[in-house]
Parts: structure tokens; C-alpha cells; sequence
């Protein structure tokens, strides 16, 4: 899709903020903002020949807002009043003719200079916060992890309480709210064209890691000139596997600070919390993807606590744990998490 008008801008002064361990030392850089609107988004795919709807330097934050993806007939036939959904939702479904082939509304691309592939995109997600007072769940038939028991579709409207920072599922059940975005990736490499925002992939993408929230850098390797950030696909939470393809599916703002890594060399994306490093396998076998996991946990460890190869493999498996992130996106998410309290500090 082109995308040749740039969104409002508005630009403020900027502080960087402490960096954390094995990140980048930032410079300050500039601070925009960034809305979904029908020039602003992509519809349903990641492709580095999408023009970008903005441009930044390296150390520049952006204030991004993203949309849920569901029509506002959806809403409206699960109860929703038609005055509490938002009017840039109603414009994108009207508007952007584009669509697919997977189902996400993606704010950008945005187009960082001095991105080039074989580098590594930082990006620190300094803050993320709830849009709208609700949520959305639904099932449809084919998709999920039982597409043969429900073979029908339900969409349930979910109420968040954003003083107390809860969901409220039913009557009697509360939910914590942990907002993240679902998807947060790069264009993929241009031999491989367009592709769909469904599987996660070495562009990163629909990653569904209910692990990154604010606080956290996703380390994500560049295959195209600008990188050409997207994200989208927010969530007020999420169970690990999202087993019924839809989390608390709602509309966030986040703040993200963008730096070009040309020091960092990487095969898939990894994180940092911060509490945890996190490596990443993406495979439509689970057991393959499981193992990606692995070798990228004891390349990590090798490469950046230097560690034999040996006792890398060992501490991955008396220090690190395995966690399935999601089995319904067509390639399925496991991350291995190692706590950095057992990494002694140097003095």
C-alpha cells in the first residue's frame, strides 16, 4: 500500500532515560506524535516497499496510537453503544480499501534513518497505556487452537477499570491489566514481498509476548533500508498461548524510543526486561520453535556473558525457562527467559 501523506506531527523537547543493561547509550533526540488514521495505518501486512508516514533520526521517541482491529458493526452487535467506539475506527473500516492478508490495523511505517539491513533496531518501550475503556474477545469458526469444538463465532465486550487497573471478565472475575502490544515489527526482507501481520516471524511482527511491556527493549534485526517500524494489535492482557486467537484485544498509546544498533548482529528478534534477557523461536513446529529458543539462549549467553559454549547450555537449563507465547498465529511463539540477578555485577 502507498502511503504519501504524512501524519500531524507535534514536537517537544526530550530527556533520555537511564539506559538499562546491554542497551545502547542514547543520545537525545526529537519527540513526535503519531495517530492511526486512514493514511496512517496498514491493514493486515508487513512489506518493505510500504512508504513510511513518518521519518525520524536514530534516539527519537514517538508517541504511537494504535486501534483494535474489529469492525464497529462487531462492537455494536455485542452490546457496545455506538458512541463509545472510536471515530477513527469507523473512518479506517470506511476508508482503507487495502486490506490483508492478515487481519491487524498497523500504525506506520515509520522510517528511521540510518537503518540499513544487517543492523538492529532498540526499541525501548518507555511507556503504554489504555486508549479506550474496554476490551474485546472473540473466537470465530476455523481459527484458535479448537476450531473444531467451536465451530461459531462469539465476541464478548470487556470492561477495564483503568484507576484500579482490572478487567472485569464476569461477574466475580477480575482480570490485572498488562497492557502490550501484540505486534511490533519491521518490513521483512524485499525478496520476500508482502507479508501477513498474522505469523511472527524474523521481522518480529505478531510476536503475542505478553512479556513486553513498558519497561522492555525488543531487539529487532533490520532487512530493509528505514526498518520501517510498525505496531499494533494492542492488549489489556493476555494468557500465554492466546489459545482462542484474541487476548483482550483494545486500543493503547505507546511511547517508543528508537536506536539503530550497527555493534549488534541478530539472526531473530530478543528482549530485555528488566528483570529477564529473552531469546525467541518462531516456528510453525512447535518443537522447532522450541529449540530456536534455545540456541538463540546459548548463543546469547556466549556471545554476551561469554560463556563456553558448554556452560551456556547448562545454565540455560538450571537458570532459564521455557514458555510457550502463542500456538495460533501459523508460526508458534516460544521465548526462554534467564533472570539477571544471577549475572554478578562487576565492581
Amino acid at each position: 500500500m502507498t502511503r504519501s501523506a504524512a501524519p500531524a506531527l507535534f514536537l517537544f523537547a526530550y530527556l533520555a532515560v537511564p539506559c538499562q543493561a546491554q542497551q545502547s547509550t542514547a543520545p537525545a533526540g526529537q519527540i513526535y506524535q503519531l495517530k492511526p488514521t486512514p493514511k496512517t495505518v496498514v491493514w493486515g501486512y508487513y512489506d518493505p516497499k510500504t512508504a513510511p508516514v513518518l521519518r525520524i533520526k536514530s534516539g527519537d521517541t514517538v508517541e504511537i496510537q494504535t486501534l483494535i482491529a474489529s469492525s464497529p458493526e462487531r462492537f455494536e452487535s455485542a452490546g457496545l453503544g455506538s458512541d463509545q467506539i472510536e471515530p477513527a475506527l469507523r473512518d479506517i473500516y470506511r476508508e482503507v480499501k487495502e486490506r490483508g492478508p492478515g487481519y491487524h490495523v498497523l500504525t506506520g511505517p515509520i522510517f528511521i534513518e540510518g537503518a540499513e539491513p544487517g543492523d538492529v533496531l532498540e526499541v525501548r518501550i518507555q511507556q503504554i497505556r489504555l486508549a479506550i475503556p474496554y476490551a474485546m474477545n472473540a473466537f470465530s469458526p476455523g481459527r484458535g487452537f479448537l476450531p473444531d469444538d467451536y465451530p461459531y463465532a462469539r465476541t464478548k465486550v470487556i470492561p477495564l477499570d483503568e484507576k484500579r487497573m482490572v478487567a472485569h471478565f464476569a461477574d466475580g472475575i477480575e482480570i490485572p491489566i498488562r497492557p502490550f502490544f501484540g505486534s511490533m515489527g519491521v518490513a521483512p526482507p524485499e525478496v520476500t514481498g508482502r507479508i501477513s501481520s498474522n505469523p511472527p516471524w524474523m521481522h518480529a511482527g505478531n510476536l503475542d509476548d505478553r512479556d513486553l511491556v513498558a519497561g522492555t527493549t525488543l531487539f529487532i534485526p533490520v532487512h530493509a533500508r528505514g526498518a520501517l517500524f510498525q505496531v499494533g494489535d494492542g492488549h489489556a492482557g493476555q494468557g500465554n498461548g492466546e489459545v482462542d486467537v484474541t487476548a483482550m484485544e483494545t486500543s493503547l498509546i505507546g511511547t517508543f524510543q528508537f536506536i539503530v544498533r550497527k555493534d549488534v548482529h541478530l539472526r531473530w528478534p530478543r528482549a530485555e526486561t528488566p528483570t529477564h534477557y529473552i531469546t525467541m523461536g518462531l516456528h510453525a513446529d512447535l518443537t522447532e520453535a522450541t529449540k530456536m529458543a534455545v540456541h538463540e539462549m546459548v548463543d546469547f549467553l556466549m556471545q554476551e556473558k561469554h560463556l563456553s559454549r558448554d556452560d551456556a547450555y547448562m545454565l540455560a537449563s538450571v537458570a532459564a525457562d521455557l514458555e510457550i507465547t502463542e500456538v495460533v498465529d501459523g508460526n508458534n511463539g516460544v521465548h526462554m527467559a534467564i533472570p539477571k540477578a544471577i549475572f554478578a555485577t562487576k565492581r
